[in-house]
């Protein structure tokens, strides 16, 4: 499981759009790295709804926000276009991101034990490390708070 203080995994994922999501062509800036469990969802498309509205501030302080599942390429490009979301959306398909970064485990929904991503956020700073990580989110006023920590960065 990563920490705070630990380098953080690179990975090279297909992104939303045709585009590639490299996290080491972002070094040496801010980068929120936030696992979500399922694209379309009601908290999922919450999360990435806050995200998204705060692209702005979150680019001002030059922290780049990058959302990652198990969805399909597709799906993520149907679910950015359904919510007009511009933040980076990054597919995981085999899970290897997802695995390295310690994000996949058991869950409980309605007395139903499974597996599935963790909702988990890493804030990863200009140096490639872990800065701050926030397991099990809440996401109601979630992406400002992740805001903050980037602007105390």
């Amino acid at each position: 499981m990563v920490q705070e203080g630990d380098k953080a995994p690179d990975f090279t994922l297909p992104g939303a759009g045709g585009t590639e999501v490299r996290l080491s062509a972002l070094a040496g800036r801010k980068v929120v790295v936030y696992f979500y469990p399922k694209d379309d969802t009601s908290g999922c498309t919450k999360e990435a709804i806050a995200f998204n509205g705060l692209r702005r501030e979150f680019e001002a302080t030059d922290t780049h926000v990058v959302g990652i599942s198990a969805d399909s390429v597709a799906r993520h490009d149907r679910f950015r276009a359904k919510h007009d979301l511009a933040i980076t959306l990054a597919s995981d398909e085999d899970r290897k991101a997802i695995e390295d970064y310690g994000v996949w485990g058991e869950k409980t929904m309605y007395g139903r034990k499974f597996m599935g991503i963790l909702r988990t956020t890493f804030l990863i700073g200009p140096d490639g490390h872990i800065a701050r990580v926030w397991r099990q989110v809440k996401v109601d006023g979630h992406a400002e708070a992740v805001l903050a920590a980037a602007r105390e960065l």
